[in-house]
């Protein structure tokens, strides 16, 4: 068993097979944490000190280190829930009423049973360990058994105890086009907030934390945590004056109140969380090898060619068959219709809510197109925008009260779009029968899915910010229960929705609108840091970048989108015939490699040089990639020295590069490293390997 409870009830010990996580139940009936960090072997060492009062302005309520403190009494720090009752009381005292534990096939949860010591109001603190990855989920229920509606002001998820000061937290900031822009500060006295108020959750800040104590990708501790959230979430870093460092992470209380009417339950949203003393690597290759085996969609994703650079509104069937054809002598394996299919589509302005074919552009029927990418054996996408209407489609002239809006102010227009209200029955019914009847009717393998607006004016019901994402992701699930073989790819104006709470619902990834190969470099490793490579779309896109203006080799465009689930969206129909060869070998290696790409272990390696080098390595069982990229040539041509890690010490490996097969064993190749030198700008390079037998 991985929970271990002490002979007198009062300790728990959380173990997996590198760490341990423990708290207590003292004399006050308060949950206390005790420690989180490497394994520790027996409950029975663990005691609960004896605390006591250290001034009128230090009292046990505030210095005690509570697993997960309310709002009420003698408390003034951070706290994770507060309430209101119908008689006008907004203050919690809890006490503990006891634990159940129930195991699966590889994992264990504790439930720990509070209840308010006057209402009946009910909190069970949900503590889920998969052992193997050295994970754990926390999470919390509240459920108001009394005879009046309680409001939730508030309402995070966890909270998380650091025995350390002076850590160096880190996440991504950023904005549409320059998202997963990361970042790193020292924490120090007062706060740090992270947060996003726009009803999508990571084109500012992503929902999740790291603190580490000066580590490295392979060494020193760090603690994590990553909200399964995809709307408005917040997070909070605290130095405290008592020598430790608080996080906790959950719903935004901006403009949120949730209210449970009597019997209602709300659970918030999990947190995935860990620890390791081995450094970013560890604390990567825990979280990506967790999605792959317990969230994600079994099976390789396809090769996609996406026809918005070629076409953009211009959309007609016969531009769309010639892309097809031309994506398939490519070597892709998937077409995706972008905008403008649909409705009076013609422009940003119209359209969006009218989703019939437009019959001007496909005079006979999506079929035509359809079938004309099946032909060439591969799948059809297509892309779509549901949660969002134009004031001059049919669907808003018909249904003007289905937008959020307040009756006495202008409704808020961005994009020329209004968002609708998907919590209204009537509306998320109207989304859901869009999508089954298209996806019932045509035989669609992909779908796109992108919301290009922030959410504004959600009227007098304060919960929406919650309920939106949450309508979505049942909409979705129910979608893919009847349609089980059909991908869905989250995309949000670019890199708006990239979190654990969407991973496993939709499929794919669309990491940013910006598709600059140089600046998709940044993005992509900042990404990989929590989130599986097998979901970052990237795509290969024409010069000079719409969004940069760089003009990048091809070659170079080919490896950065490479280094996730590869897609093209040039304007293909343009290639010379010597851009048409560069790809079907690109393709054709890209195909040779994806399962270690999608599949594989993936690292950030160390680049010695002064020329700023991006290195990264791919590793799946006895076989392995490298990339490497020198987008500017800045001191000399001086090379660098590729060090491999995760190879066996003793075992050879054959390395194909451009000169020549090299075998070395795992342990020249990780200590001594490989010689590499790529010269001129925008310079990239490829190499394979593999276990000699």
């Amino acid at each position: 068993m991985s929970i271990a409870v002490s002979t007198n009830g009062t300790v728990f010990l959380l173990s997996t097979e590198s760490t341990s996580y423990a708290f207590g139940i003292d004399d006050r009936g308060l949950v206390r944490h005790l420690y989180w960090g490497r394994g520790i072997p027996s409950v029975d060492e663990l005691e609960l000190p004896q605390l006591t009062e250290v001034s009128t302005n230090d009292p046990v309520f505030q210095i005690t280190p509570e697993e997960y403190p309310v709002h009420g009494g003698l408390r003034y720090k951070e706290y994770c829930l507060k309430a209101a009752f119908a008689d006008g009381t907004r203050e919690l005292v809890y006490q503990y009423c006891g634990y159940d534990m129930e195991q699966g096939e590889d994992w264990e949860e504790l439930v720990l049973h509070l209840k308010d010591d006057h209402y009946e109001f009910f909190l069970d603190l949900r503590y889920k360990l998969y052992p193997q990855y050295d994970l754990m989920e926390r999470s919390v229920e509240v459920r108001n058994q009394t005879a009046d509606p309680v409001q939730i002001e508030r309402i995070h998820s966890a909270q998380f105890h650091i025995p350390y000061e002076n850590l160096t937290f880190s996440n991504v900031h950023g904005h549409w086009g320059a998202e997963q822009q990361r970042f790193v500060q020292k924490v120090s006295y007062g706060k740090i907030v992270i947060e996003n108020r726009r009803g999508i959750s990571s084109h500012n800040h992503n929902p999740y934390f790291v603190l580490d104590r000066d580590a490295t990708e392979t060494s020193g501790e760090v603690y994590f945590g990553a909200l399964r959230l995809s709307g408005n979430f917040s997070g909070v870093v605290e130095q405290t004056a008592y020598g430790e460092t608080l996080v906790q992470m959950g719903l935004n209380p901006h403009d949120c109140l949730l209210e449970l009417q009597p019997g209602e339950s709300f659970t918030a949203p999990a947190i995935l969380c860990g620890y390791t003393d081995q450094g970013f690597e560890t604390m990567s290759h825990n979280l990506h090898r967790f999605a792959l085996e317990h969230i994600m969609r079994k099976g390789l994703r396809p090769v996609l060619y996406n026809s918005w650079e070629a076409t953009e509104f211009h959309v007609n069937s016969r531009d769309q068959i010639r892309l097809a054809q031309k994506a398939a002598e490519l070597g892709a394996e998937l077409f995706v219709l972008d905008d403008g299919w649909f409705g009076e589509r013609h422009s940003t302005e119209n359209g969006l809510g009218d989703w019939y074919v437009n019959e001007g552009k496909f005079p006979n029927g999506l079929e035509e197109l359809i079938d004309a990418v099946k032909e060439q054996g591969m799948m059809f996408g297509i892309w779509v925008e549901p949660e969002m209407v134009n004031p001059r489609a049919r669907l808003y002239q018909d249904h003007p009260d289905w937008i959020y809006h307040y009756e006495t102010r202008v409704s808020d227009t961005s994009r020329v779009q209004y968002v609708l209200n998907v919590t209204k029955p009537e509306v998320r019914e109207f989304i859901y029968d869009m999508l089954d009847n298209l996806l019932t009717r045509y035989d669609i393998d992909y779908i796109k899915w992108d919301a290009n607006r922030p959410i504004s004016q959600t009227g007098p019901q304060r919960d929406i910010w919650y309920k939106h994402i949450q309508t979505i992701y049942e909409i979705v699930t129910e979608l893919k229960k009847k349609h089980p073989d059909v991908l869905f790819e989250a995309c949000a104006s670019g890199g708006g929705r990239i979190d654990y709470g969407i991973l496993g619902i939709f499929d794919d990834f669309w990491t940013s609108d910006n598709t600059d190969a140089y600046d998709r470099l940044y993005i992509q490793d900042a990404y990989s840091r929590i989130y599986p490579i097998k979901a970052m779309r990237a795509w290969v896109t024409d010069c000079p970048n719409f969004l940069s203006g760089r003009v990048i080799p091809l070659t170079f465009r080919y490896h950065s989108a490479m280094m996730g689930s590869l897609g093209v969206g040039c304007n293909i129909l343009k290639f010379t015939p010597e851009e048409v060869e560069l790809s079907q070998r690109m393709i054709g290696l890209y195909k040779e490699i994806r399962p270690i790409i999608q599949e594989g272990a993936f690292y950030r390696l160390e680049n010695p040089s002064v020329n700023p080098y991006f290195l990264y390595q791919y590793l799946k069982e006895d076989q392995g990639v490298i990339f490497a990229f020198l987008p500017q040539s800045r001191v000399g041509h001086r090379g660098t020295t590729v060090r491999l890690r995760g190879l066996s010490e003793d075992a050879m490996y054959t390395l194909h590069t451009s000169k020549g097969d090299i075998t070395k064993s795992g342990g020249y190749l990780m200590h001594h490293g490989l010689p590499l030198h790529l010269s001129g700008d925008y310079a990239s390079a490829v190499v394979r390997f593999e276990k000699e037998p």
